[in-house]
């Protein structure tokens, strides 16, 4: 499967606390990739060149975004499980508009630019986490300069591509 993430440029301490958090909710995750954007979401490997032309074509440049809120969007039932993201009000537009330039079919779901911070096994955890996270290590201000192409093949994740956006 193939990705498309956006990586983060964050003060030491936001970062710290994001791989902190990501480790104790997420650890699965947070063994494999660091806080991240994504804006391709498991692509088909056929998608490669495609993705790879798209990301030489970006013309956008960095651009700054501030993690403001947290979202906690819960698991179709009968699952009880619950994950928690971090997302961006200034910055949205430009993630969103990223999002749909190497996307040009829209997805079954709406696109909401965000960190995930963890997966929990009840929404009520989330709830909980969200509120202390909140009020702790909110808002969290950092800048976009660079996204990448990734494949991931089961517990491996393989840099194919990047490019760092230009003034």
């Amino acid at each position: 499967m193939l990705y498309v993430v956006a990586w983060p440029v964050l003060a030491e301490a936001d970062d710290t606390a994001l791989r902190r958090l990501r480790a104790q909710y997420h650890p699965r995750e947070a063994d494999l990739i660091g806080p991240h954007f994504t804006l391709v979401f498991g692509a088909d490997a056929s998608e490669e060149a495609r993705l790879c032309r798209a990301l030489e074509d970006i013309t956008a440049r960095p651009f700054w975004f501030m993690l403001d809120r947290l979202v906690r969007h819960d698991m179709t039932p009968p699952s009880r499980s619950a994950y928690l993201y971090a997302v961006p009000a200034d910055g949205e537009a430009e993630l969103t508009q990223l999002h749909e330039t190497l996307n040009p079919t829209p997805g079954p779901e709406t696109f909401e630019p965000h960190i995930t911070l963890g997966l929990f096994g009840h929404a009520a955890e989330a709830e909980q986490i969200a509120r202390i996270v909140q009020r702790q290590h909110l808002p969290m201000r950092g800048r976009v300069e660079e996204l990448a192409l990734l494949r991931r093949d089961g517990d491996r994740l393989d840099t194919l591509a990047s490019v760092r956006l230009t003034a």
